[in-house]
């Protein structure tokens, strides 16, 4: 019999991480930034669900407007001639945060500021907050691990 009650508690167990394991999530739309995000996200292999219903998502990643700083070609020229050349390219930054969609808590922020030229500022951008969200991710999912099997100890 305790074996029975000791497989039924494993089993809701692995269950309940099995559904953390792989959460929903909604990109919330931000001028084309979140198709950056959706293929970042499944290039890094982020344990995540993406779906397109915000209704049915666990969390919602909003992102802020990617900020794009590009120097003038006559800036680069100049700066080239009289200094260094080095840092000529296009900036950008963006910051994105994880809100529960049960709470509105918010449970993650990330900020990235690259150094590219032209439009692989916001497919790198993207690249690192997936990185980042999926570490923030192992993190969270050990987490919930410890605290499970300690409790299945008690």
């Amino acid at each position: 019999m305790k074996k029975a009650g000791l497989l039924v508690l494993l089993f809701t167990a692995s269950l309940s991480v099995a559904q953390i394991s792989r959460p929903t999530i909604y990109l919330e739309p931000q001028q084309g930034f979140e198709t950056y995000l959706a293929a970042a996200i499944a290039k890094k292999g982020v344990p995540v669900d993406v779906v397109t219903d915000q209704t049915k998502a666990t969390y919602v990643l909003k992102s802020a407007p990617v900020e794009v700083k590009s120097e003038s070609t006559g800036g680069k020229i100049a700066r080239c001639l009289f200094a260094y050349c080095a840092g000529i390219e296009d900036k950008g930054n963006v910051s994105v945060q994880l809100i529960e969609t049960s709470s509105t808590k918010m449970l993650w922020a990330y900020s990235v500021n690259k150094q590219k030229g032209g439009s692989k500022n916001e497919q790198s951008m993207a690249e690192a907050v997936a990185k980042h969200f999926k570490q923030f991710l192992a993190r969270l999912l050990a987490l919930v691990h410890a605290c499970g099997v300690q409790r299945a100890a008690n």
